[in-house]
């Protein structure tokens, strides 16, 4: 089947999304796919497209959203705040449940996932709970939190004015910037500060199930050999498990694509993702 690109409406303004149809009369799973933050986005795209393709033929719908002020999306980036883009979230799996229906899907044969890279893992989590139905989760190199994604950002800044030889502006200064209620300009990017509180603020926690078993599927990427998850505190996983998530983690070798100086292909990666989705594994 095709893969349509359109725009939905969300709020009165324009989030541009690309459908990709099951490769099936029926599809066996939803997912929908929520980028990370600012470059990262620009990096992964190539990686995003080759994994819903290959979810597709897998027998998946998948739908992919540029979030408000990204990509094709209309909107500044500088305007874009945290708990718009978990809206956007919500809208898009809204859209996405009734493309499923109408394609005769059912709630039972058809489990919505939530698909995130990076800061988009927050996202989702976040969304989740806004979202009238049970989700199940692929990560992708999750973080724990959006504080230290926020303050790598932010180093961006401090590193081009060392570079530059401009006044140092300290991440303290950047910091109280944000607070104030102003934007900073980083590497061609207007942060505000709703966005940078939002995300500053988010954390990868679980949120309420409904009493079905719910799925986790936790993929990184390592360039050690051989591969290695990073560490995470088991507290952090172990409140998905108490919450009833089933969480399962994997590595595969291969380079940190979301931040290379170029495009980067991560077969491996995208060979382990859709084998946690095979019938036989399948939910």
């Amino acid at each position: 089947m095709s893969v349509e690109a359109f725009f939905l409406p969300v709020a009165g303004e324009q989030r541009f999304c690309i459908f990709h149809p099951a490769n099936a009369p029926t599809p066996r799973g939803l997912v929908l796919y929520v980028h990370p933050f600012a470059e990262e986005m620009n990096k992964s795209r190539r990686m995003a497209a080759l994994q819903a393709r290959a979810l597709a033929r897998t027998g998946y719908a998948v739908l992919q959203m540029d979030l408000l002020g990204c990509g094709d999306s209309s909107g500044d980036f500088g305007n874009a705040g945290w708990q718009t883009w978990v809206n956007d979230v919500v809208q898009a799996s809204v859209w996405l449940r009734w493309r499923g229906h109408s394609n005769g899907a059912t709630r039972d044969k058809a489990p919505l996932w939530l698909w995130g890279l990076r800061a988009g893992c927050l996202l989702c989590s976040q969304a989740a709970t806004y979202i009238d139905e049970p989700c199940h989760f692929l990560f992708w190199q999750p973080p724990l939190s959006g504080k230290l994604m926020l303050q790598q950002f932010l180093r961006l800044k401090v590193a081009a004015d060392m570079l530059d030889g401009r006044a140092l502006k300290s991440m303290d200064g950047l910091r109280n910037t944000l607070k104030s209620g102003k934007p900073v300009e980083i590497a061609g990017y207007t942060l505000a500060a709703e966005l940078a509180h939002g995300l500053g603020a988010a954390l990868l926690s679980p949120p309420a199930r409904t009493g079905e078993m719910l799925r986790v599927e936790w993929l990184e990427v390592s360039g050690l050999e051989p591969p290695r998850l990073n560490p995470v505190p088991v507290d952090a996983l172990d409140a998905w498990r108490q919450a009833g998530y089933q969480l399962v983690r994997h590595v595969t070798p291969g380079p940190a694509f979301w931040q290379s100086g170029e495009m980067r292909d991560v077969p491996e990666l995208i060979t382990a993702t859709t084998a946690v989705f095979t019938p036989q594994d399948g939910p």
